[in-house]
């Protein structure tokens, strides 16, 4: 066996905060260096040699692991508006397939994005966002082909009235659709990928005419473009490792002026769900495990504040999701995860139980505004991932799919 190659010694000097820092090996991010590549291909010789002796082992391990799975497979399909959205996978093809049915489950499919058919021919590829416009004509969505999580954003006409030419580099992951199905807002990555600005795009025009909208100077924060799940904004979240600061506007005026919601405090963390003429916000400023609190649209400065749910030393708030009728409140106490549902009508509130003495769960496909039904994600040690159905008034959760694990598997046994 040869012995490993070794990386060429080049210090290099780099000052941040007027702290000095020696880096031997920065020439290695240099891509394009005939001599780093070169050294790379060193490496994976070496790596190639010394594990030769485990290809047998690698096989069998790898034939075990898919033996588990089952490859034809299908997520539960969502609604949103008048089609259902699905995804699934297909026996010896490695990428998922995203799918749409109008009115019923019996309908015919529609494709929406192949990922098998994006990587033919590619030695990598990945996709990023995928976002409809709000009347279901017009598909947005995301490719990386080099790994570096710089996406290019395509668009495609679902009904065939319409072809796209604009490609759109350098994207990062979220975008918004606004209510015209003509405007979409999406993130642009900087030199150190951080999605640093917010850009306007029309369809049919070329990238160069797209507008700054927001551009973030701070490198510590990091930002994402989303909509309200009543349609009704688009929200702007500037998020560092403890402080946050979101702007918004409204869905139906594409060219709107972002307003900032709660300016940024160091160590405040917060966010906002609109729900009809309010909004509730759940934050950890002078509350630790975080409060939530509502306060009307048309005065949403501190002090018109009405607090929710106060702060709980015992029980931390991870999240919370605001629908027509119910807040659903993501907490965590004693170390497991719970599920708190509010009545906005009754004021009543409860959690769901759940048996398991350890576990993980976490909020599902839920995109109508409207709903008597809520659906989560969860998995034990011992319970596959599982998605339920819980019915809000009569508090009776149902399985809608449970992971099938094959090879027999028994979770009596565990």
């Amino acid at each position: 066996m040869n012995n490993p190659p070794k990386a060429q010694i080049v210090p290099k000097i780099t000052e941040l905060h007027g702290v000095e820092r020696q880096d031997d090996f920065y020439w290695l991010r240099n891509r394009e260096d005939k001599e780093v590549i070169s050294y790379l291909e060193a490496e994976n010789e070496f790596t190639k040699q010394s594990t030769e002796n485990l290809e047998s082992l690698q096989k069998d391990i790898y034939d075990e692991m898919l033996g588990r799975i089952k490859e034809d497979d299908d997520s539960v399909p969502y609604k949103k508006g008048s089609y259902f959205y699905y995804s699934r996978t297909e026996t010896g093809k490695p990428y998922r397939i995203y799918c749409r049915k109008k009115e019923s489950l019996d309908a015919v499919e529609e494709i929406l994005v192949d990922g098998n058919q994006l990587a033919e021919n590619r030695e990598y590829m990945q996709l990023g966002s995928m976002a409809v416009s709000p009347d279901h004509s017009i598909l947005a969505y995301s490719v990386d082909y080099e790994g570096d999580e710089r996406f290019k954003l395509y668009f495609r006409c679902l009904n065939g009235q319409r072809t796209f030419e604009e490609e759109i580099v350098n994207t990062s992951y979220s975008l918004a659709w606004c209510n015209d199905n003509q405007t979409i807002f999406y993130t642009v990555v900087d030199e150190a990928s951080r999605p640093y600005k917010i850009m306007r795009h029309r369809l049919g025009h070329n990238q160069t005419h797209d507008q700054l909208v927001y551009h973030e100077a701070d490198d510590s924060f990091f930002l994402t473009v989303s909509k309200s799940r009543s349609d009704a904004y688009i929200y702007i979240d500037a998020d560092s490792a403890v402080t946050s600061e979101i702007r918004f506007a409204n869905a139906d005026e594409p060219d709107a002026a972002f307003q900032v919601f709660a300016p940024r405090v160091n160590g405040v963390e917060y966010d906002i769900e609109h729900h009809t003429d309010h909004f509730y916000i759940v934050t950890n400023e002078d509350a630790l495990n975080f409060q939530v609190f509502r306060t009307p649209i048309s005065q949403f400065d501190k002090e018109a504040w009405e607090l929710v749910i106060p702060h709980d030393e015992k029980v931390t708030i991870d999240g919370f999701d605001a629908f027509l009728k119910y807040l659903i409140v993501y907490e965590r106490a004693q170390g497991l995860p719970e599920i708190r549902i509010l009545d906005l009508t009754s004021g009543d509130n409860h959690r769901i139980p759940f048996e398991d003495a350890s576990y993980s769960v976490w909020s599902g496909s839920n995109p109508e505004f409207d709903i008597s039904k809520l659906r989560f994600g969860y998995s034990s040690l011992r319970t596959p991932d599982t998605v339920y159905e819980y019915d809000l008034a009569t508090q009776i959760k149902k399985v809608l799919k449970q992971s099938p694990v094959l090879g027999g598997y028994n979770s009596d046994e565990y």
